[in-house]
């Protein structure tokens, strides 16, 4: 735009008074702002008080998590003592102490507890500082008489309390109705279980009474009931709108309320920092507007001025149109120095531009130009006027029909009386002069298109032969002809064989695009974590190969595969689900000394994932000689085990179990042995892995539970009368439902026979089929016992549930009760539980006959072990029993 332009805008036009658009535009954001900075004033309100309410509640939620936890935990105990008495009515003072001394002590807040038979209390523990307790009468107590008896009414635990103690402080008192089952069939009421729970460690321990807890709380509900009276904190915090929740209670609950301490905050912290936020943000809005309604001012005068100009430039121009109007050549020209361009009616024509459109831009230019063309022109264009020189071009335009028109351009570059640079030219039509050439360039440009196609579809054929359609990768083709013949060019030093763990389940729960879309994600983890030269390749369905080219060595390698198992470890999101799939890897590396070692490598790492999956998976392992032979020795032993079943090579030997007291033989266990046709006699410890992995382990023990019983015949026979008979039974052969039909085939004198059980496997209750088992096991009159007891996790409740016959205390804690005090009483409770039970119980592992002394005298019926006789077959067996030569020894 001229100089001269600017000269007619007036400096008041630019700082002007702002027009009344300007002034409304104003207005309008002044009101936003204020109608902003109210609303954001309320919800600052708003949200600080929600995030007082929710720091209030996440407290209270604590403090009501840990009180209940507390108060459940305590009156479980006592349950547990309640349920010991109702089964053991004639329970003596001694065995309540010592049960009652367990449960009393740092990890409870339980003060004493009392039992009452006949409502009359006769035991307490500790005695200590609670003697005015023995000898109460509930039914003659009218303090304690309302809720002691409302108790045996109502035939449930009552809580009581908080209540002043007569032996000083303040405690909860629940009382348990104990009934006991009759012959019959009735329940009678045995009395009552008393506990006292201590007021003030329950609140210190459940955080109550912390000096820095930053809420203040108050509870209600005396005697357990909600809407009862307010017994700890203000009764005013109720009346605070405070946040509140329920404790629940065994029977009952309470009602706890919390506030902050010092009350509600009324304003919140911020205030002022929202106020002045909002204040600058209507600055920072209402100063671009009003400057904004300026500079629309400013713009008006400026169209105003140009469409002046405008009229002058059409009569200018309208004499040149006259000129050129018969004319077949188009005519342009471009402002070098503003980029302008000019074009006449006749350019309009060639390029196809309709009247209406602006072609004042050289993107016009360039826009209606063929895509081939444009770089080509563009270049010619622009050394033209680098160079000053003629300009002289060829080109295709697109028309609006689609049809293609070659234009040919000439221009030179020149100066105009002003100084402007300008390009002046001409373009005309040299369609039919082209249109022969392109004919015959497009017939020799289809013939080489057609060589390439082909070329390329059988390079395409090539290389689907030799790859997986799915991820890509090379298959097993190639890395049979490509890496592993001896005859290829690229020699492997380690093979990686990986296969995908858990890739079945995913097929069979989400469907086979999941495991597309798995295996897929597994190539791009395999690509990821390859060497540059390496070579990834799916062998197989959720197989996958990495053929290593560069060096290799174990710390390398090793390094990889956990780098591979670590991310497939982690989570895949496949329409709306977490896909996991984790990895198994086996690795062998070359030995250059072997010929054709490429197959031989691919066989190697075969071997190396089959231990990798059968230590576990989702673990990588090296292939080595030992593991070969390993893995042929478990062949040979899996083969050899089936031969033996039918062979009948597997068969019992026999472990006197012997009276602590009288050394009277009265029990024998069956222990599985092989006799292995070359290795002689075998434990279970060399074959039971192996037995496991081809599930014949129930078949074994049908064998030996056979043999036994016909060997307890032969003995009873021959005049030796052993009273008990124990067999181990594994989970696979409890989860049988034929189980029932196998044994009805065999003639068991009910009470003679007893299935030995490891201690994880009764407390299954998920699995119906062994509990269903359990209860016809009773039925025939076999006996449960419970093997390796202290091992697992089993409970006193769990005990009753199952009530088994017998336990037997593992050997890891008999042997160390001859150093260890701790580990002597740890057995001598054991023994106390099974008592109290009424459960006989076997210890094991009694390796000298101090352990049997020790054993007596802590309470235990039977004992086993190398002190009185080690395992030995069936005739072994009889001459033992017969000579009785475990007395010698004793």
């Amino acid at each position: 735009m001229p100089t001269s332009f600017y000269s007619r805008l007036k400096k008041s036009q630019i700082l002007s008074r702002p027009s009344t658009i300007s002034l409304i535009a104003v207005g309008i954001a002044l009101s936003v702002t204020i109608a902003a900075g109210i609303f954001a004033e309320l919800q600052n309100r708003a949200v600080q008080r929600q995030n007082a309410r929710s720091a209030v509640a996440e407290q209270l939620g604590v403090i009501r998590a840990r009180l209940e936890g507390n108060i459940n935990g305590n009156l479980q105990l006592v349950r547990g003592l309640a349920a010991v008495v109702a089964t053991h009515p004639d329970m003596a003072s001694e065995q309540f102490a010592r049960i009652a001394k367990n449960l009393i002590g740092g990890h409870s807040q339980l003060r004493n507890i009392a039992a009452a038979p006949d409502l009359v209390i006769s035991m307490v523990y500790p005695i200590k500082g609670n003697e005015q307790a023995i000898g109460l009468d509930y039914r003659q107590n009218q303090n304690m008489g309302v809720t002691a008896m409302r108790a045996v009414e109502t035939g449930q635990m009552i809580l009581a309390g908080p209540l002043n103690l007569l032996q000083g402080g303040r405690g909860f008192i629940g009382r348990f109705p104990v009934f006991v089952d009759q012959p019959d069939g009735s329940r009678s009421l045995w009395g009552l279980v008393s506990a006292v729970i201590d007021v003030d460690r329950l609140y210190r321990d459940s955080g109550l009474l912390d000096p820095d807890l930053p809420i203040e709380i108050a509870i209600a509900g005396q005697d357990g009931v909600a809407s009862g009276s307010t017994f700890f904190g203000r009764e005013e915090v109720f009346a605070s709108e405070p946040l509140m929740s329920d404790i629940v209670l065994p029977t009952g609950g309470w009602r706890i309320a919390a506030i902050p301490r010092g009350g509600w905050p009324d304003n919140p912290a911020n205030a002022w920092h929202v106020r002045l936020l909002v204040m600058l943000c209507g600055v920072l809005i209402i100063i671009p507007i009003y400057i904004a309604g300026q500079l629309f001012d400013q713009r008006r005068a400026y169209f105003e001025e140009l469409a002046k100009r405008q009229a002058e430039m059409e009569r200018l121009s309208q004499r040149l149109r006259i000129a050129l109007d018969t004319s077949k050549i188009g005519i342009w020209e471009v402002n070098l120095d503003t980029g302008e361009l000019s074009w006449d009616t006749r350019m309009r024509e060639l390029y196809d531009i309709p009247d209406g459109q602006e072609v004042s831009t050289y993107e016009v230019w360039t826009g209606a130009l063929h895509p081939e063309d444009v770089k080509r022109a563009e270049d010619e264009y622009a050394t033209a006027i680098l160079s000053g020189e003629m300009y002289n071009s060829d080109f295709r335009v697109l028309t609006s029909d689609g049809s293609i028109r070659w234009i040919r351009a000439i221009g030179a570059v020149h100066n105009n009386i002003r100084g402007q640079n300008y390009i002046l030219g001409v373009n005309w039509d040299v369609s039919d002069d082209i249109q022969l050439k392109t004919r015959l360039m497009t017939a020799k440009q289809n013939t080489e298109v057609r060589n390439r196609e082909l070329e390329e579809a059988r390079a395409q054929m090539e290389y689907y032969s030799l790859h997986d359609s799915l991820t890509e990768l090379p298959n097993r083709r190639y890395l049979d002809q490509h890496v592993l013949d001896r005859q290829s060019r690229r020699k492997p030093t380690a093979l990686l064989h990986i296969d995908l763990d858990r890739f079945k389940q995913i097929n069979d729960t989400l469907g086979h695009a999941a495991g597309d879309f798995m295996l897929s994600h597994a190539a791009r983890v395999l690509r990821e974590n390859a060497g540059e030269d390496d070579i990834v390749a799916r062998v197989g369905g959720d197989e996958f190969v990495i053929a290593i080219t560069g060096a290799a060595d174990e710390q390398r390698l090793s390094a990889q595969a956990s780098r591979i198992i670590e991310h497939m470890r982690l989570p895949v999101p496949f329409e709306n689900h977490q896909c996991r799939c984790g990895v198994s890897i086996g690795i062998a590396i070359a030995d250059r000394n072997q010929t054709d070692y490429g197959r031989r490598l691919l066989i190697d790492a075969d071997i190396a994932l089959y231990r990798a999956k059968s230590n576990g998976r989702n673990r990588f392992e090296f292939f080595s000689d030992a593991l070969k032979a390993e893995i042929i020795r478990n062949k040979q032993m899996a083969d050899d085990i089936l031969a033996g079943l039918e062979r009948h090579e597997f068969f019992p030997y026999f472990q006197p179990q012997f009276d602590a007291r009288t050394l009277e033989i009265v029990g024998v266990e069956a222990l599985a042995r092989w006799a292995h046709p070359h290795e002689g006699v075998l434990t279970p410890d060399a074959f039971l892995k192996i037995a496991e992995e081809l599930d014949v382990v129930p078949a074994i023990d049908h064998a030996i539970l056979e043999q036994s019983l016909w060997q307890k015949t032969r003995w009873r026979a021959a005049g030796i009368d052993i009273p008990k008979l124990s067999v181990n039974v594994s989970a696979g052969r409890l989860d049988d439902g034929a189980l029932m039909q196998s044994l009805s085939t065999l003639t068991i004198e009910p009470g003679s026979l007893s299935f030995e059980l490891l201690e994880s496997i009764f407390l299954d209750d998920k699995n119906d089929t062994i509990a269903s088992n359990f209860d016809l096991l009773r039925d025939l009159g076999i006996d449960i016992e419970i093997d390796d007891f202290g091992t697992g996790y089993a409970s006193i409740v769990s005990l009753i549930h199952l009530r088994p016959a017998r336990l037997k205390i593992d050997r890891q804690l008999v042997t160390p009760i001859v150093h260890s005090d701790s580990q002597k009483r740890l057995v001598g409770s054991i023994i106390d539980i099974g008592q109290s039970l009424g459960i006989k119980v076997v210890a094991e592992g009694v390796e000298t006959m101090t352990h049997a002394a020790m054993l007596r005298d802590l309470g235990c019926d039977f004992l086993q072990g190398y002190a009185f006789a080690a395992p030995m077959p069936s005739d072994e067996l009889f001459e033992f029993a017969r000579d009785e030569e475990w007395r010698k020894r004793a």
